[in-house]
């Protein structure tokens, strides 16, 4: 199967409407197509900041003007109200108007505002790339410098960015943990049957993020009656806040609303895909930790009832004759489900393939995806999977990254694999279709440009990365 956000795709319903920006930034045009088709009702009714689209176009424009025209103090006004890798119809980022004009104190300032210099025009550029065409020499090494320094960290995903220290030493210290309940430095966030309680964009801030309280915040019967786990602390230092997640009981749910009016309890997915990125992290622990707990109430070895332990990171079958309690057991543990996400290279390294399943949003292909079976290593996986879904026959395969899907709790593994043939037999129960798509092609598609409206998944998905990592390789070959 294909696997890009989830693992099922909830079609909107007819007529419906919703907002797609967030404060005063228009979105990428990929990620603006994607959230489009999801229908976030829920962004229109709490966004505190409206601008139709024509405003929205005209203040991006006059951003992107002055990264083009070098100056550097109206480019300062609009940091906090507009995303700072906003494109143009063309795919150009203020980065590239910069790179393309030699302005190297604005090229600076955005790169230290922390903008993406490997994004790419539709014509398949980086800001790097349009530098060295113009023979702006300062600029390309500016540029150059900091892309090898950007290469050589380790990818995070979305999801991934979880800054919490997990201090897994204090699981097992029960007074401890009930100590930092109540200790006033402690911080809780809270869900409602597994949706989080968030807080809509406001003034600058253009993403959702938890609504965080201290214990004295907290209705006592909040904390008595519904399930606590311990997050971790802030930082590595033992001193520092500990972290709470809190699943109220339903009942409750209305008094959780009266601690913080603006605060509201949503559906995960999509909702959040439009967090704040470490809260996104933070989400991704929580929930998939109250989702296992939730569904697995019960001994799967023998049906008794199970209790809580170690922070809510272990459950204990109540039977002493279980088999659960001899040796190690990973039933008695958080699951993991390990999938597979790959990019199909073709043999001569001038195409990907890309597919696409009729549950997706009209024009969209991503990548290729499936789970591993038992006693299956990943580059099995990865060679089976897409013969499966494609026929195509894959050789050597790379590891690139990984990405956390809290829905409940898989990991995605995303690969770069190479394939030995290039004949397409796509199997109707798994795709629609599966295409060879040449990087001239897919850079429209990342950019939001194809003649034809095909794009790919927004830059949430590890599908979007692996597919930017394969064009921004070869850029130079476009």
């Amino acid at each position: 199967m294909i696997i890009v956000w989830a693992l099922r795709w909830i079609r909107p319903s007819s007529g419906s409407r919703a907002s797609y920006s967030l404060g005063q930034a228009q979105l990428p045009q990929p990620e603006l197509k994607f959230w489009n088709w999801c229908r976030l009702d829920w962004t229109r009714r709490y966004s505190t900041r409206k601008m139709n689209e024509t405003n929205i176009k005209q203040f991006n424009q006059k951003f992107l003007d002055a990264a083009a025209h070098g100056n550097l103090e109206d480019l300062k006004a609009f940091f906090g109200s507009v995303d700072i890798d906003v494109t143009n119809d063309r795919g150009w980022t203020a980065l590239m108007f910069a790179a393309r004009n030699g302005h190297v104190p604005i090229i600076s300032l955005l790169i230290e505002k922390g903008c993406d210099i490997q994004n790419m025009n539709a014509s398949g550029q980086t800001a790097l790339d349009i530098a060295q065409f113009w023979n702006h020499k300062e600029a390309a090494s500016i540029l150059s410098q900091h892309k090898e320094n950007v290469l050589f960290d380790q990818t995070h995903n979305y999801y991934s960015l979880n800054p919490l220290y997990r201090a897994s030493d204090l699981r097992k210290e029960e007074s401890a943990l009930q100590t930092l309940k109540k200790n006033a430095t402690s911080k809780f966030i809270l869900f409602e049957q597994q949706k989080p309680f968030l807080l809509p964009p406001e003034g600058d801030r253009r993403r959702y993020k938890f609504a965080v309280f201290s214990c004295d915040q907290l209705p006592s019967t909040l904390l008595d009656q519904g399930t606590v786990i311990f997050l971790g602390l802030e930082t590595w230092d033992p001193t520092s806040s500990a972290w709470f997640a809190l699943d109220v009981k339903k009942n409750a749910a209305e008094m959780t609303t009266q601690l913080h009016p603006n605060g509201l309890f949503v559906t995960p997915f999509p909702a959040t895909m439009q967090m704040e990125e470490t809260h996104a992290g933070i989400f991704a622990e929580a929930h998939s930790i109250l989702c296992w707990l939730e569904r697995y109430r019960f001994c799967p070895t023998c049906g008794s009832r199970q209790k809580t332990v170690e922070g809510g990171y272990k459950q204990i079958c109540i039977n002493i004759d279980c088999s659960s309690h001899k040796g190690v057991h990973n039933t008695c543990y958080p699951r993991v489900d390990p999938s597979l996400i790959m990019l199909v290279i073709s043999p001569d390294k001038k195409m990907c393939l890309l597919g696409r399943q009729k549950r997706f949003p009209p024009k969209m292909f991503s990548c290729l995806a499936g789970f591993m079976e038992p006693g299956e290593c990943i580059e099995d996986t990865c060679r089976r999977e897409v013969e499966e879904e494609s026929g195509v026959k894959v050789g050597k395969v790379d590891y690139h990254s990984s990405q956390p899907w809290p829905f409940p709790a898989t990991l995605m593994l995303g690969c770069v694999a190479y394939a030995r043939t290039e004949t397409i037999k796509v199997d109707k129960e798994e795709l629609e279709e599966a295409r060879w798509f040449p990087r001239a092609d897919v850079a429209q598609m990342m950019a939001g440009k194809h003649p034809d409206g095909l794009f790919v998944p927004p830059k949430q998905a590890i599908a979007h990365q692996l597919i930017k990592s394969w064009l921004a390789s070869s850029s130079s070959h476009l």
